[in-house]
């Protein structure tokens, strides 16, 4: 039974936002229990919108980083509806945007300026590589900050790089983004007073490089692109069975002791010096993945995991997304909910915050483009005849 409300109940966001980032960090503050309204242009709104329709007809990203929202489509290069927005963001607690570089501040959106005119509010700066330096207006969409931040360097086989499967760089900006608001919440409720936030792309996913860049910097050369293979870890891949991969990782030589003696049994791998250390092992990492592969190929998966599973060696499926989609841990959990849309319920999985002494975070509909600017505008004390005005001018919709 829940004794405490959600922790941004009461929490008013607006958010001028497109594609990942800053709709992915204001789509975790909404499942806390924010009020968040997204302003879209009138002419199609956030871009994202337009992806795909893998969802049913609806963008995957968008269907991933936006329910729990109002849409209120808004024209803010017209000065009726900019003004209309600054009306909003006065009464909020929170303001995001990620417009491209200068954009806000041409349209008095950014950080600094909406801070000094409302001293509570805390306004988030969404950018791909900062306001200053030489890269600053250079367009930083998220394949390319993966490049520029060396993540695409280090991700691949030794004959191949590759970009991550996911946007890697928008959900570390979106995440840093989205604590940021919550360290700047908790300093206004000692101090009274909001401030700016800002998060760029390229800073949140150099700081995730921190492994490779400490190596690089500090050990003279970066680790190697190895696949599943980990760099500086053996045995850490992905080994064939009957029927399937599996993966393991032994990351201290007790692991190693326990799998030579309990599944690959070779228990004089155990003191042999040229398996004995980690170090040894990764020097000779074909003599390691070789002895390991030949225990289990014989095997099937699930016998290969039941071997590992009972000798203490961490392992797991290589599963597709489809596999994931079933997953029996987050099934036996109950992670799945249902998500309302234009297009009917959507499945989708509680975010991993979890408050057990709270309600289920906000999982509310995923709106239509402008599906809120009616009510929103009438919180605002706008008449229906001025609504019916801008509507028809094309500045709301």
């Amino acid at each position: 039974m829940s004794t405490q409300p959600l922790p941004l109940a009461g929490v008013t966001v607006v958010t001028v936002e497109q594609a990942v980032a800053a709709p992915f960090a204001t789509r975790q503050l909404a499942d806390l229990g924010a009020r968040v309204v997204k302003i879209e242009r009138p002419d199609g709104g956030d871009f994202a919108r337009g992806y795909d329709t893998a969802a049913q007809g609806l963008a995957s990203h968008f269907v991933w980083c936006n329910r729990g929202k109002e849409s209120v489509a808004v024209d803010l290069k017209d000065p009726r509806g900019l003004a209309l927005v600054r009306k909003m963001v006065a009464g909020a607690d929170v303001f995001v945007q990620n417009l491209a570089q200068g954009a806000a501040a041409r349209l008095g959106l950014d950080a600094a300026t909406l801070c000094a005119a409302h001293p509570w509010l805390i306004a988030v700066d969404v950018s791909g590589y900062g306001a200053e330096g030489p890269y600053a207006h250079k367009r930083a969409y998220d394949m390319l900050v993966q490049c520029e931040a060396g993540l695409v360097s280090v991700t691949g086989t030794p004959e191949q790089p590759v970009k991550s499967g996911i946007p890697a760089a928008d959900i570390a900006a979106g995440m840093y983004a989205f604590s940021g608001v919550l360290a700047a919440l908790v300093r206004r409720g000692t101090t009274g007073r909001g401030g700016p936030v800002e998060v760029s792309l390229l800073d949140s996913l150099a700081e995730w490089m921190g492994h490779p860049l400490h190596h690089g910097m500090h050990g003279g050369a970066a680790p190697a692109r190895t696949g599943l293979a980990h760099a500086v870890i053996a045995p850490y891949d992905a080994y064939p069975t009957t029927d399937g991969l599996v993966l393991l990782s032994v990351q201290n030589d007790r692991e190693w002791r326990r799998l030579a003696e309990r599944v690959l049994g070779r228990p004089e791998l155990a003191d042999d010096p040229a398996f004995a250390t980690n170090t040894a092992r990764a020097a000779g990492r074909a003599a390691t993945d070789a002895v390991v592969a030949a225990a289990l190929a014989p095997l099937t998966a699930a016998e290969a995991l039941a071997r590992l599973d009972a000798a203490g060696i961490a392992c797991a499926r290589l599963n597709s997304v489809a596999e994931l989609a079933d997953h029996p841990q987050l099934t036996a959990r109950d992670r799945w909910r249902e998500v309302e849309s234009p297009v009917g319920p959507l499945r989708a999985l509680l975010p991993p915050i979890v408050f057990p002494d709270a309600p289920e975070p906000r999982m509310d509909r995923i709106p239509a483009l402008g599906q809120d600017t009616d009510e929103v505008l009438a919180e605002l004390g706008v008449p229906e005849p001025q609504v019916k005005e801008l509507r028809e001018a094309g500045v709301i919709a």
